[in-house]
């Protein structure tokens, strides 16, 4: 993937990540009515991501990258730190870092605003027919019928695509070791600064991919496998998630 290089092109994507920012926001501050089942929706997510990924978590040279994937780009935590530090610092950031790595950082922002559209939207898929009261059941088939009602594939695939870009950009980032020693340097000054959450999503991303070795592969995998999950679930698969390669 290649990164635009003028200081032009690099304030169109602080801009674009201060509106994604300010947009992910208030999808948070409207999901907190959902209580639990927000949680227990995006657990059932990244349940579901961690049986379709088992080999690459049991695979010592992917499972780092494996987890950053699950745990720091998609999955139950809640991101509301680490996007208020960006939004924090974002001049200095656009200033002072490579383009590059604004990039990335822009590219996560992206995706956890997106993520939360897409699960807000498929939450209130859930909820549409069960009794204000009742509790929220997730199970495969429940999940299929109301990721089909969305009717959002362009998103679902434009969530993909953003999880390759991501990979690719801490990929192309990882090979730079000026960049890996800065960030190892900033350790402490960031955790002083109240910017270690910030700080520490960097750092594991950087740390997996550069001990990888090279992510052609690793994402090759995921791209091929969320692309035929994709195609099942909107296809009206009996088994979409089943496991095939």
């Amino acid at each position: 993937m290649a990164f635009p290089f003028s200081s032009r092109e690099k304030t169109v994507i602080a801009d674009a990540m201060r509106e994604n920012l300010a947009r992910v926001r208030s999808i948070r501050t409207a999901a907190r009515s959902a209580g639990d089942d927000r949680l227990r929706l995006r657990t059932w997510q990244a349940d579901r991501l961690a049986r379709t990924y088992a080999d690459l978590l049991e695979n010592p040279r992917y499972r780092p990258a494996a987890h950053f994937f699950l745990d720091d780009l998609y999955g139950p935590k809640d991101f509301s730190e680490r996007d208020d530090e960006v939004a924090r610092i974002l001049p200095t950031m656009t200033r002072l870092l490579p383009v590059s790595a604004v990039q990335t950082l822009g590219l996560a922002v992206e995706l956890d605003c997106l993520s939360e559209e897409l699960d807000a939207a498929l939450l209130n898929a859930l909820r549409s027919g069960t009794g204000a009261n009742a509790p929220l059941v997730i199970d495969g088939p429940r999940y299929a019928v109301a990721f089909r009602q969305c009717a959002n594939r362009a998103d679902r695939e434009r969530q993909v695509a953003l999880v390759g870009q991501i990979g690719a950009a801490l990929d192309a980032l990882a090979r730079k070791s000026l960049i890996a020693k800065a960030v190892e340097m900033m350790r402490v000054p960031a955790h002083a600064a109240g910017l270690g959450e910030l700080h520490e999503f960097l750092e594991r991303g950087f740390l997996a991919f550069r001990g990888m070795r090279g992510a052609t592969e690793f994402l090759g995998i995921i791209d091929r496998r969320e692309r035929r999950i994709l195609d099942r679930l909107f296809a009206g698969d009996p088994d979409p998630f089943r496991a095939e390669d």
